[in-house]
This record gives C-alpha cells, structure tokens and sequence, in this order.
C-alpha cells in the first residue's frame, strides 16, 4: 500500500508539472482527487489492508492527498497570476509609452506676459467678484440707468442690483474706496456679455489698469501704453490714439496698434487701413472720483482696459476666438 501511494503521488507531480493550462490541470485534479479518483479509490482499499496496518495506511494516504491538494491549488494560482499582465511582469519588447504634457492656455501665457509688465511698471494686481453689485458695475463708473450697456441685451442679470460683471472696473472702485492716492493697479480677470460670434464670447477675459495720484497727465497714460505695446509686440509697432467715449474717463481714446501682419500696407486684417484697435484709455471722469470721495482738485488718474484674446489673436495670428474655447489639442499644443 505504501508503494501504491508514493507512486500515484510521483504520478500526479510528474504529470501536473508537465501541464501549462488550467483546463488540464482541473482534468488531472479530477482524475486524482475527484469522487471517483485515484486518491478515492486507494482510501476505499485501505479497508482491505490488514487490520494492524490500517491505521499507518490511512494516514499516509491522507498526507498524499493532502499534498495533492495543495500542488494543484498552487498551481491554479500560478496560471492565474501569470494571466494579469500587470504582474506579468516587464516586457521590455513591448514600446514605451510617452506622456504627454501640460501647457498654460495662451490665454493664461498672455495674461500673465501682460501682468508682468506692468508689475516692473510698480503696478499691483488687485481682483474682485465675478457676479458683482448693480452700483459697483455701472453707477460707480458713472453710467446711469438709462445707459445702454444695462440693456438685457448686454448684460447677464442675475437680479435687477445683481449682474455678472461686464468689465473689471468695478475693481477700480472697491480698491478706491478702501485706500488713497497714489493708486497704481491693474486688474485682469473673467467678463461676462450677451453676445457671441467669431471675434466675441458670452465669457472673456480683460486687463484694466488704473493710476492715480497727484499731476497724472495723459503723457502719463501714453508712455505707459507704449511700454506695454512695444513689449508685448515689438519696438516696431507704432500706435496712435483716437479720440473716443466712455463714461468713465474723459477725455477718453481708443488705441490703435499698427497691423502686425501687414506692418500698415493694408491687408484683410486690418480692413486695409492699416491699423488694428487694442484697447479703449482715458483719464478718469471727475464724477467717478467724487463717487469714492477723492478730492477732484488734487488728484487726477488715467484707466484703461484691453480683452486678452484680442491681443492673444493679434500675437499669434488668430482669425477665430472661439479656438481658445474648443479644447482641440492641436490648436493648444502650437503654444
């Protein structure tokens, strides 16, 4: 009996070793340890070993079984283990995989090249809230009631003294009303306005800048803005100033850039004139001024605003500013 035993243990090692699939190792399991198996059928014999032997019989047959048991349980668990590739271990055949990496939007590229330039300049950055007061939008900035730019049309509101700012001058008069002259600010941020097509967003991002003190001229302002062209463009680019309206400055300017394309030949950019609008500047309306209590005979002040796609598109020569929006990787990764 023992012979028997040791014998059909060397048997199923020697056979489970040579197999390399779970289907034949269940098969062997079967035919050694199932109900009708070799082990079942060496334990029903014990009953015919004499009586003195039997218990010696028994527990060698069940130490056979038991080591059975356990090598075709290891086994299993071996092909299991080696059909996850992740503990398959490494396949160094195999090709690797690049990563690809993040970029700051251009918008962020922009805005931040812009914000630097101005801190150099000895300005600050302030900011403010996107969903800001009726007063703080429009009354503050000396736009009254009936102004166009409270129609519905214009301006999202969330309540008639609640809006989503449509500029970021509402932070020109915050920090006014918290600190006095000199003020030297700049304050880049999200806008909101009811329109949209190919050269406007329903959301769009601005730069406002505003400084005052005492014998601020409008050489000031243009020195200033001359600063940041030539630095954001190049020395080349002249840049002229039209006179303009806005409520909040007077007298007020629009401010032209030389095309960057056509260097002022005249191209489709430009409408053949030669000339691209940038921003809108001015020096500050008195009514603004006594609206936060400063003393009008004392200070003056300049401000002026720019959209950051508009000088982002200029730049780098976009036709459409709903690309910045699509988050179509190809366009993004150019920058």
């Amino acid at each position: 009996m023992k012979e028997e035993l040791k014998k059909t243990e060397q048997e199923a090692l020697k056979s489970l070793e040579a197999t390399s699939d779970r289907q034949g190792v269940n098969l062997l399991r079967t035919r050694y340890l199932g109900r009708k198996g070799v082990m079942t059928q060496c334990l029903r014999g014990i009953s015919t070993v004499p009586a003195a032997d039997r218990p010696e019989a028994g527990r060698l047959a069940n130490e056979v079984k038991t080591r059975l048991e356990v090598a075709f349980r290891e086994a299993i668990e071996r092909l299991d283990a080696d059909s996850k590739e992740p503990s398959g271990g490494l396949d160094v055949t195999l090709p690797g995989r690049s990563f690809a990496r993040g970029r700051l939007h251009p918008i962020t590229q922009v805005t931040q090249a812009i914000s630097e330039i101005f801190l150099r300049l000895g300005f600050e950055i302030a900011e403010g809230p996107n969903v800001e007061l009726d007063y703080y939008n429009f009354e503050a900035l000396n736009i009254p009631k009936d102004h166009p730019a409270r129609d519905m049309q214009d301006t999202f509101y969330i309540s008639d003294d609640v809006v989503l700012r449509t500029h970021t001058s509402p932070i020109q008069i915050r920090v006014m009303e918290k600190r006095s002259p000199p003020i030297r600010i700049i304050a880049p941020g999200k806008v909101y306005r009811v329109d949209s097509d190919v050269s406007h967003t329903p959301m769009f991002h601005q730069i406002e800048g505003l400084m005052v003190g005492e014998n601020i001229s409008f050489g000031d302002l243009k020195g200033i803005l001359t600063t940041l062209v030539h630095q954001i463009f190049d020395e080349e680019t002249s840049l002229r100033f039209r006179p303009s309206f806005f409520p909040f400055t007077e007298p007020s300017a629009e401010v032209d850039i030389q095309c960057v394309i056509c260097r002022g030949k005249g191209c489709r950019v430009c409408s053949h004139t030669g000339w691209l609008e940038v921003l809108g500047a001015g020096m500050v309306h008195p009514a603004v001024f006594e609206m936060v209590g400063y003393d009008t005979d004392r200070y003056t002040g300049f401000a002026f605003g720019m959209g950051i796609e508009r000088i982002a598109m200029l730049k780098y020569g976009i036709d459409d500013i709903r690309k910045f929006y699509e988050n179509d990787i190809r366009f993004l990764e150019q920058f």
